[in-house]
């Protein structure tokens, strides 16, 4: 088993890697961590117009010999692989047990222009979201549910918070995502892209059951997702094409963010694909 090259918590590289837990310092550098097997692997696959997004690993000798496929494809991206001790990960990762796997990578954001030119069909809103992990949860719901964007407005959380990375589980990687995109900006791009822009909103006077039965989700569709607690402020609502509830058949008293948004894109995704065959 190969001898740690990096020893001590103090060293620059760590040091460098270990600030960017803190916001400030991820947009001065335009670098975030990613942790765990799964995030590094989509990261070392994952490469941007200009260059590789992975552009340094940390692997414990352990971690390095588990994940060596990981570690390999890291190498063919041209990342610079560091080998460190448990104490090194521990003092980088802001996980309770780390998996001995941090990645730096940079920024993948796209342009918001760029994102309605290519005139999706699909794309999930993110406005006053403030929960990284209900953030990084809507962008694992909306790369599963085959969304063709996420949008995060100015007011919502940053996209590269950890919590935010860890919970899309590598989803970060796949598909387009602007962020910093004032509400207004977000919705009045995506009409003119032709796309209908609905609010979820569990006091919406459209009921998601009814509007599927009557066929008017086949078409592009934006869903407007609010703030965990407190949902959707009315200047928000009033900008979308219609107010959508998501039905509740049993006694709960609501769904939480994650949850109400998979099941509003897949719903769409679903429609979508139906008008496809017809």
């Amino acid at each position: 088993m190969a001898v740690p090259e990096l020893i001590s918590p103090r060293s620059t590289r760590v040091a460098a890697a270990r600030r960017l837990a803190r916001r400030n310092f991820r947009g001065k550098d335009r670098l975030f961590l990613a942790e765990g097997p799964q995030a590094v692997r989509e990261a070392a696959a994952h490469r941007a117009a200009d260059g590789p997004t992975l552009v340094e690993l940390f692997a414990t000798p352990e971690a390095a010999e588990r994940y060596a496929e990981i570690v390999a494809a890291a190498e063919t991206a041209g990342a610079r692989v560091h080998l460190a001790d448990e104490s090194v990960i521990a003092d980088i990762s802001t996980t309770v047990t780390p998996q001995g796997l941090v990645g730096v990578c940079r920024f993948l954001d796209t342009p918001f222009e760029t994102v309605v030119r290519a005139r999706p069909r699909l794309v999930a809103v993110l406005a006053h979201v403030r929960d990284p992990g209900n953030a990084g949860t809507v962008l694992r719901c909306a790369d599963a549910a085959g969304a063709d964007a996420v949008v995060l407005t100015d007011a919502s959380v940053d996209l590269y918070n950890p919590k935010s990375v860890r919970a899309s589980v590598g989803s970060h990687f796949h598909l387009p995502v602007a962020v910093g995109v004032p509400v207004e900006e977000a919705v009045r791009g995506l009409k003119d892209a032709g796309v209908r822009v609905l609010a979820a909103d569990g006091a919406g006077g459209h009921d998601l059951d009814d509007e599927l039965d009557a066929g008017t989700m086949g078409g592009p569709t934006a869903w407007i997702f609010g703030n965990e607690a407190w949902g959707l402020p009315e200047e928000t609502r009033a900008l979308a094409d219609a107010v959508v509830r998501v039905p509740i058949h049993g006694k709960a008293e609501s769904l939480n963010l994650a949850t109400a948004a998979a099941v509003c894109l897949y719903a769409s995704a679903r429609a979508q694909r139906a008008a496809d065959v017809r």
